[in-house]
Parts: structure tokens; sequence; C-alpha cells
């Protein structure tokens, strides 16, 4: 056994969760976790995961304690795989004491898997991407 890859892909898995996951955990109406959208207002305004707390990831430092409870996980998202804001919010947060895990594929595959979407005006929904949604894992 390659003790490394087994240390390499079990942080992974602790510090990492995916939309599929974070759907199902809101879907059980105890998701467990606070979501953390960590993108800009003008982001946020086009469109977030229903019960998606918003707080740009520059805000972290100054508003976090105001707004997390420090016993509950966190989970951050942002755009999606092309980009690491969503890192960069949940390193903020650890760097604060936060338990805290990155969503894999932001508000991008939230979209691809046809998950509700929320906007001023009410949910949105996408058709859900051939590709991703018969992944299965």
């Amino acid at each position: 056994m390659d003790l490394d890859a087994v240390t390499f892909f079990a942080a992974r898995l602790a510090f990492q969760t995916d939309v599929a996951d974070v759907n199902a955990a809101f879907t059980s109406g105890e998701p467990g976790f606070v979501l953390i959208d960590s993108r800009s207002a003008a982001s946020w305004a086009t469109g977030r995961i229903p019960g998606a707390l918003h707080l740009p990831t520059g805000e972290i430092p100054d508003r976090a304690a105001a707004l997390l409870d420090p016993g509950v996980p966190v989970v951050t998202y942002c755009w999606g795989p092309g980009c690491n804001g969503a890192t960069r919010a949940a390193l903020a947060l650890a760097r604060l004491g936060y338990v805290v895990q990155e969503m894999l594929g932001g508000i991008e595959y939230w979209t691809r898997e046809g998950f509700p979407v929320e906007t001023d005006a009410g949910l949105t929904y996408s058709d859900p991407d051939p590709l991703t949604v018969p992944c299965g894992c």
C-alpha cells in the first residue's frame, strides 16, 4: 500500500466536497454545515445556491465572526473549476479557526447538474448537462 497516496487522497476528501454531496445534504434538510458563496456581489446577483450565505472572500476577516458559528462546519464555493476563489475563501476561514471544506465545481457545476439556482426573481433550473449527470460517483 502506498501510504503517501492514502494520506493525499484522504486529505482531499477531508477538505473537499462536490456539488452532488452538497445537494444531497441540503435535500436531507439537515446539511450540518453553512454554505458560503465567496463571489462578488455582482456574481451573487446573477444567481446563487439556495440556502447559501453571501460572504465574499475579501470580507471574511471582518465579517465571519458576526455571521458564522465557530462550532458549525463551513463549505465554500465560487464560480467553478477554473477559479480558485473557493480555495482562497476556505483558507481565510481555516486561518480563523473554522472547520471548512471547498465545494469542487462551484456554481458552474451546480448549474450543470440541473440543481436549483436562486435569483431575486425566484428559483431557476437548467437542463442537466449529459456530460456531468451520469457520473454516479
